[in-house]
């Protein structure tokens, strides 16, 4: 009979102990979503253009260098990523191998044709030889949003006299029944011709 009291006695100890209010907890616990830190500065590669062109029965050679410049403002993403803006140098070389034309280029010189958005957030992205066009050299430009595929077409033009012209591409190469009268900046050349 003991036994039977014993397992008794242990059964209802079992059941009092798994009856029990469970006691809550007060932690809660919330997932955290870490933002992700910006990296350092991000540069763009620097890039180099060699273009031999025919030019009023002459010859030249094209040769336009792009560089990160850390001594410029850096722009910065939504996100506090920040970025190197680029100088951009252009030289016309002569088949005699003097200068025609030096120049460089920062975000600066396209100021006039750039929104408020792209002056705060917009890095100088490229400069390439386009065409010749009678007297002129025209070269095709951007200034876009780092690392998007986001930027405003510009028109570089520098005459035979070596007066550079800056002005948005509003035709984008498109055939449109619409011609638009792009405004265009004059830009005097300290370091032209």
């Amino acid at each position: 009979m003991k036994k039977i009291q014993l397992l008794a006695a242990l059964l209802i100890a079992v059941l009092a102990i798994s009856c029990g209010k469970k006691k809550e907890s007060q932690n809660i616990i919330v997932p955290t979503i870490e933002k992700e830190k910006p990296k350092a500065p991000v540069r763009m590669q620097p890039y180099d253009q060699k273009q031999d062109v025919e030019w009023l029965t002459k010859g030249y050679q094209v040769i336009i260098n792009r560089q990160a410049d850390d001594s410029l403002r850096m722009v910065q993403d939504e996100t506090g990523q920040k970025f190197v803006d680029n100088r951009i140098t252009l030289r016309i070389i002569r088949a005699d191998g003097s200068v025609f034309f030096k120049k460089v280029f920062t975000k600066a010189n396209f100021d006039a044709q750039l929104d408020d958005d792209y002056r705060q957030t917009g890095i100088l992205e490229g400069l390439v030889f386009d065409k010749v066009d009678g007297n002129n050299l025209v070269f095709a430009g951007s200034v876009s949003h780092p690392q998007t595929d986001e930027y405003i077409p510009l028109v570089v033009t520098v005459s035979n006299f070596g007066t550079v012209s800056i002005k948005r591409d509003d035709q984008m190469d498109t055939n449109s029944t619409q011609e638009q009268q792009p405004q265009e900046n004059k830009v005097t050349d300290e370091d032209g011709v």
